[in-house]
């Protein structure tokens, strides 16, 4: 098969703006790194006492960016770490999967969390755990992680067929979305990350073909469940059976391939969120209020990766643009920013509650990594 041409984005970029993405990539390596743990764990951020933990959705993007950098080890250890956490649950995994079989009742708080603390640990703190998309996102990553560096899978097997067990028996769960919000619903880009994660494990020769076979059955499955309720006036909705849109939406296709970029469906949702909550930055939704609504660097980056994968390359390197602006004096990268605030009523009170708005974010930093090594303007493993 002939390789897709490199992509050129020089007549989008003058030499100072491609001097400054690259000393910010750089930085941004820098910052994943340098908060890395010795278990391989990445921390949220280092600096917000309630993102002092790994989340495995963010860390799997983290370790994402970084294998695309070429960063192959530091990748490796967040991935050990994953399956050091998975396998270190078989028990709860086997005894959850064995009272859903039974038809027996879980609370929400007897399923696993979402985030650990850096040595695995659970938090003693009360947070909104049962969340599923993260379970699916490092399967997806380890996956295109061994695929670029030519990494061997046996080692992660066990993990990756305790995973994909747990996923097949809870994917269509209620559970928290992307922001730990609406856990009586089931959230589309939750479904979408597990479809990426058991797509991936699907074909993987070293799980058994029991466990292949549940991956790919299950992932039609959420396929067509998403087709049949997750659709509304031409486009995809943050929920199943709703009709409102969210940014995490862009993953449905970009990355983890639910439906093709090129999808009328696809399209029309872009279409969507570009009208509704795109301008450059990229709000969440319409009615966010977490630190006043503002604009999350880490979706305007992957907005900008799905113009990319759409030949969009001018619009993909405004996003690029305008995530390099947001940078902090230093180069560290925010969560969001309070330029265009969708209400900014409600800002001061989540300062008084938790502090400034988090600062490094590693997720923010790693989907910079990402679309700067997508348009080429950085290097790229391989």
């Amino acid at each position: 098969m002939a390789s897709s041409p490199p992509i050129d984005a020089r007549p989008h970029l003058d030499a100072a703006e491609r001097a400054h993405i690259v000393a910010l990539v750089d930085h941004s390596l820098a910052v994943i790194e340098g908060n890395q743990a010795a278990s391989g764990a990445y921390p949220a951020s280092p600096s917000f006492p309630v993102y002092r933990y790994c989340w495995f959705r963010d860390g799997a993007f983290i370790a994402d960016a970084m294998s695309r950098a070429g960063r192959a080890a530091s990748a490796d250890a967040f991935f050990g770490w994953c399956s050091a956490v998975v396998v270190a649950r078989a028990g709860q995994i086997d005894a959850l999967i064995a009272r859903r079989e039974r038809g027996e009742a879980i609370a929400g708080d007897e399923f696993l969390p979402c985030r650990y603390t850096l040595d695995g640990g659970e938090s003693p703190e009360e947070w909104w755990e049962f969340q599923l998309d993260g379970y699916g996102t490092w399967l997806w990553a380890l996956d295109r992680h061994a695929g670029r560096h030519g990494g061997p899978l046996a080692g992660f097997a066990h993990a990756a067929e305790l995973t994909v067990r747990y996923l097949v028996a809870f994917w269509a769960e209620p559970c928290y979305d992307w922001w730990e919000e609406h856990a009586e619903h089931r959230h589309t880009s939750t479904l979408a990350s597990i479809y990426g994660g058991l797509e991936a494990a699907s074909r993987w020769d070293e799980l058994t073909p029991e466990t292949r076979a549940a991956a790919a059955r299950t992932a039609g499955e959420i396929r067509a469940r998403v087709l049949d309720e997750g659709v509304h006036d031409g486009h995809l909705t943050k929920w199943l059976d709703g009709d409102g849109l969210d940014a995490s939406l862009i993953a449905c296709s970009t990355p983890f391939g639910l439906f093709a970029p090129t999808e009328p469906l696809i399209v029309q949702t872009i279409r969507a969120l570009e009208e509704e909550l795109a301008h450059g930055g990229v709000h969440r939704y319409s009615d966010d209020t977490y630190f006043g609504g503002g604009e999350w660097l880490l979706l305007a980056a992957m907005l900008g990766w799905h113009y990319v994968e759409v030949g969009r390359i001018g619009d993909a390197c405004a996003q690029l643009i305008w995530v390099a602006a947001q940078a902090r004096s230093g180069g560290d990268m925010p969560e969001q920013v309070s330029g265009h605030l969708l209400a900014p009523g409600s800002f001061d009170e989540w300062v008084e509650r938790w502090g400034p708005v988090a600062t490094p974010l590693l997720w923010s930093h790693a989907m910079f990594v990402t679309l700067a090594v997508e348009l080429g303007v950085a290097g790229a493993a391989g």
